[in-house]
């Protein structure tokens, strides 16, 4: 057996390829409200929260203009956006709404709360809180016991910060 990854290993960022760089940005930073820490002309830009210098990276270096990939083949299922509380994932709910992007689900998984959606070049996209380790949900042997329930989406909102 190998040994596991040091535990304080993380995902430091994505990097996506799009068709459209103007509309991946107005998803992005427009409507997740990730800020732009720089640009490469009209072929890459980097976006990050709290003036890191990125999260996520967008390129049209092989794609400008391009299809979707085809949904049944294999590549990226989504990315997974975690936010630090319900009232920040509300402000992100709030967001999605406003914009006129629809969900394609919305869970309670015991351990987080969580949107999906796609982004405009139909990359799948999941903006997420997690609970506590403290509130996980255990069997009695005290393993994890993750769940699939509805998320009361208006309950979710109804955290949302006032919007200005």
């Amino acid at each position: 057996m190998t040994r596991p990854v040091h535990p304080d290993t993380r995902i430091g960022h994505i990097h996506l390829k799009v068709a459209d760089l103007d509309r991946a940005i107005g998803f992005y930073s427009g409507v997740l409200g990730f800020e732009i820490q720089q640009t490469f002309g009209n072929q890459a830009a980097f976006l990050s929260a709290g003036g890191y210098h990125h999260h996520i990276g967008l390129n049209t270096w092989h794609s400008r203009g391009g299809p979707p990939a085809p949904a049944h083949h294999p590549g990226l299922y989504h990315t997974a956006f975690l936010y630090p509380d319900r009232t920040q994932l509300a402000d992100a709910l709030a967001r999605v709404r406003a914009a006129g992007i629809p969900l394609d689900g919305a869970a309670d998984h015991g351990v987080s709360e969580a949107l999906y959606l796609r982004d405009p070049d139909g990359n799948g996209v999941e903006l997420y809180r997690d609970r506590p380790e403290a509130q996980w949900p255990r069997d009695p042997a005290g393993n994890l016991a993750m769940v699939n329930a509805p998320l009361d989406l208006e309950a979710l909102l109804a955290e949302a910060p006032a919007r200005t």
